[in-house]
């Protein structure tokens, strides 16, 4: 919902360099808590137990999927208005890679209990999010706020989520499985290779504030 930082960027050496202005946001964020987006991405986040609810209670898969796609729908809305609408502010930020997540996760678990992926897929995805976590108390320790969400890894969640009601689909009979089944696999290859890839720029990019703020302790 802000404008990224770009983890290819470098920092040259020879150059003094403070680190936080890497993080900072190009655009000022607000305080404001009732706003537009806010509001989607609240919605967003009370959709997640209904979710889990109807796939692993009644299964009913097809409510279970049109839930999915609205929090798609609103995934992509809130980011959009919050520039629009000039309404992009400090909760907004936190929200929305919140329920990002929590979709994902929820939607793997309940995936794998009921055989729709294999538990390695659910680890590989998992384990890239983790791994990230693990870096937040390294940033912290040198004084840096969480990294800003990449556009690389919205592309990659935004494949997820259509490739998880596409994955659904699929693992029914009839037609509608047989044209979903092509379109779940490239949507989900797509989806974990970026989810991957990014995951990589992040640590580059943690790799490179960590590096920049050790050398400013050793100059100063």
């Amino acid at each position: 919902m802000t404008d990224p930082v770009d983890p290819t960027d470098s920092v040259d050496p020879a150059e003094p360099v403070d680190p936080l202005d890497r993080l900072r946001p190009r655009e000022l964020l607000s305080d404001r808590i009732l706003t537009v987006p806010n509001v989607l991405s609240f919605a967003r986040l009370l959709g997640v137990p209904v979710f889990l609810w109807l796939l692993l209670g009644p299964q009913w898969d097809v409510a279970a999927i049109a839930v999915l796609m609205v929090a798609g729908i609103t995934d992509y809305l809130d980011g959009a208005l919050a520039r629009r609408l000039g309404q992009t502010s400090k909760l907004g930020v936190l929200l929305d890679p919140l329920a990002d997540r929590l979709y994902i996760i929820s939607t793997l678990v309940a995936f794998v209990l009921r055989d729709v992926i294999p538990l390695w897929l659910a680890v590989l995805i998992l384990g890239r999010d983790l791994i990230l976590a693990l870096c937040l108390p390294v940033l912290r320790h040198y004084g840096y706020p969480p990294l800003q969400v990449h556009y690389l890894g919205k592309a990659a969640t935004f494949n997820l989520l259509y490739a998880f009601p596409l994955l659904l689909l699929a693992d029914g009979d009839g037609p509608v499985a047989a044209v979903a089944e092509p379109l779940a696999y490239a949507f989900t290859a797509w989806g974990v290779g970026l989810y991957l890839w990014s995951g990589a720029l992040y640590l580059h990019q943690v790799g490179q504030l960590v590096a920049a703020a050790r050398q400013e302790q050793r100059s100063g």
